[in-house]
């Protein structure tokens, strides 16, 4: 048995058709792991998951072997806000899709900190770690974690620096149940250069300090259409960004990370034809075969 077998690589993919449609769209990909929504992401609230679509879901997982499936929460969430009824609709929104998780047995949600909006950073990171707080209680036994993501800073977004996701940790009572996600182009637009070896070795020794590589579940694999500390968050297709293949090569070889799930976000055409052409430059970079 090859190591591409072990190699936990993947995308993000759609849930168009059906939550399970995911996974057989994961499969064709010969994807280890995958991201997906739970449900529509730009709307509050989802469609109630019947019975035969769940018990589908948890089939053919089980069947494809593709573990640990990871979710991502909507993008209208917004725990920092200091707006009270946006951040209670979100603390429901969020509670919600953890619930959706329970059903589908998905252990990790992927969100992004929030947005203070105005309120600075201080009042914005305190939001946080009170809706997570609340959340945790209310979710307690479920056995579903929050996976906090490194955003790029764009707006008024919070999480751009590795102290931000370390005062959240900081703040939340349940603490083991607060995980981190990494995202490389989101890395590389706040400011960390991760393009070199010596970078790479550099932000990896500082996440380790202040957050803890330990907390650390899961990879996003996207380079970046704009350059270093641009605050922008646009992602591009592996090796063809700013950041280039060099930071690729070294996460797909490196041991630390060979049980962390790394998933490509990279933007979609026709056919997932683009998502193929990535998986397979990184299995490449890994030493693996191309599928």
């Amino acid at each position: 048995m090859t190591r591409i077998n072990h190699m936990l690589l993947g995308a993000h993919m759609s849930i168009a058709g059906g939550i399970d449609k995911a996974i057989e769209r994961g499969i064709s990909l010969s994807c280890t792991t995958i991201q997906l929504f739970t449900k529509n992401s730009n709307q509050w609230k989802g469609k109630t998951l019947k019975a035969d679509e769940v018990d589908r879901f948890i089939a053919l997982r089980k069947k494809s072997g593709i573990s640990p499936i990871i979710a991502h929460d909507s993008y209208l969430i917004n725990l920092a806000s200091g707006n009270h009824e946006l951040r209670e609709s979100s603390i429901k929104a969020l509670t919600g899709e953890m619930e959706r998780c329970r059903k589908l047995e998905i252990q990790y949600i992927v969100m992004h900190p929030g947005a203070h909006l105005g309120t600075g950073e201080d009042i914005g990171i305190n939001n946080i770690v009170s809706s997570l707080n609340f959340i945790l209680k209310e979710t307690d036994g479920w056995g579903i974690d929050i996976v906090l993501e490194s955003t790029a800073g764009q707006g008024t977004s919070i999480g751009y620096r590795l102290e931000h996701l370390g005062r959240i940790i900081a703040g939340v009572e349940e603490k083991e149940r607060i995980k981190v996600c990494l995202d490389t182009c989101h890395l590389f637009a706040a400011g960390y250069d991760i393009s070199t070896p010596e970078g790479y070795e550099k932000v990896l020794k500082e996440f380790d300090r202040i957050v803890g590589i330990d907390r650390l579940v899961c990879i996003h694999l996207n380079d970046s259409k704009k350059g270093l500390g641009s605050h922008v968050d646009r992602h591009e297709h592996i090796g063809k960004g700013c950041i280039g293949k060099g930071v690729f090569k070294l996460l797909m070889k490196d041991k630390r990370f060979d049980a962390i799930p790394k998933i490509i976000e990279t933007p979609k055409g026709e056919d997932m034809k683009e998502d193929r052409i990535n998986l397979a430059l990184l299995r490449k970079m890994a030493g693996q075969p191309s599928s």
